[in-house]
């Protein structure tokens, strides 16, 4: 078991604040969950009452945030030594292990509970088994056994929009889950390059990036290879009934320009990279957010386009 589990500190603890359980619930890795969830329920076919549409969605970020909660818990040891991660509310002792273990399991069966109840069990189903992938598959699992961490517990993080739908609709269909492919596809090469301009954390902590276990060449590779395979995975979500040419035309652009920026980050030996800081590689990082909140916005938009000209 992770020392994570350990009620003791592991610095000098300060009085805990609203802002320290906030941070809790990673509210940023939260807000990717709140917008993709949403986009899949608002892409879905057929109506839903605008106050079950909220309480789905809340759900799901509640959801999301018991993932985080418990993420903290277990990796209290390894957030404690790397720089990127140290300040977070239980390594820093502000937040006790014990706590964040609480509230991770309290909001995980509230939000499992409250989900089914007011739109379908299976969608509620398919949020516990997110929250158990991203807090035991990943986090307690995968990511200090296989450099491939980010890979498979990628899917906990592209699931989101598949609840969504199946809270609107009870059922799947190929939309969702090509959404969710995109979001699955994209997450390695988004964090592979953080993992290449944060060196050494990682390492520190003694977790398999593919940046410690195999090298830069090998980790940039990777990232151009994800950048090439999102292509066509972009690209036969566009072709879908959820689509259209806004869609379309934004997939084409943010495709060219991700996947030219990884070219440029393939390209770079590690003498040049550390020349100039690694600009390249955050310049992907930036980039890829910008190209997964864009494909998503351009899903929103055409759905809130549909519902304009069928009203």
């Amino acid at each position: 078991m992770s020392d994570a589990s350990l009620s003791a500190p592991l610095s000098a603890p300060g009085e805990a604040q609203m802002g320290d359980y906030w941070e809790l619930l990673k509210p940023r890795v939260m807000s990717l969950v709140v917008f993709t969830a949403l986009v899949g329920l608002a892409a879905a076919p057929g109506e839903v009452h605008p106050f079950l549409a909220f309480v789905s969605v809340l759900c799901i970020a509640v959801g999301g945030g018991a993932s985080g909660a418990l993420n903290m818990w277990w990796d209290a040891d390894i957030d404690a030594v790397m720089k990127r991660t140290k300040g977070r509310p239980v390594p820093s002792g502000r937040v006790t292990g014990d706590e964040a273990l609480a509230i991770g399991l309290a909001l995980a069966g509230f939000s499992v509970m409250i989900l089914g109840l007011a739109a379908n069990w299976l969608a509620a189903g398919l949020l516990a088994f997110t929250i158990f992938f991203y807090a035991v598959v990943y986090t307690m699992w995968l990511k200090r056994r296989t450099p491939q961490n980010i890979v498979i517990g990628g899917l906990a993080g592209a699931l989101p929009p598949l609840v969504g739908w199946v809270a609107a609709t009870g059922s799947f269909a190929l939309a969702p889950v090509l959404m969710v492919l995109l979001v699955f596809m994209w997450t390695p090469p988004h964090f592979w390059a953080l993992a290449l301009f944060v060196r050494g954390d990682y390492g520190l902590a003694q977790v398999p990036m593919l940046t410690e276990t195999h090298g830069d060449r090998v980790t940039r590779n990777h990232i151009l290879g994800y950048a090439i395979l999102l292509v066509p995975v972009s690209l036969a979500l566009g072709l879908t009934p959820v689509a259209g040419p806004v869609y379309l035309a934004a997939s084409v652009v943010l495709n060219l320009l991700f996947v030219g920026a990884c070219w440029r980050v393939w390209r770079r030996d590690r003498a040049a990279a550390e020349a100039d800081r690694f600009a390249a590689e955050r310049r992907v990082f930036k980039l890829s957010l910008l190209y997964l909140f864009l494909h998503f916005g351009a899903l929103l938009a055409e759905a809130s386009l549909g519902t304009f000209l069928g009203a």
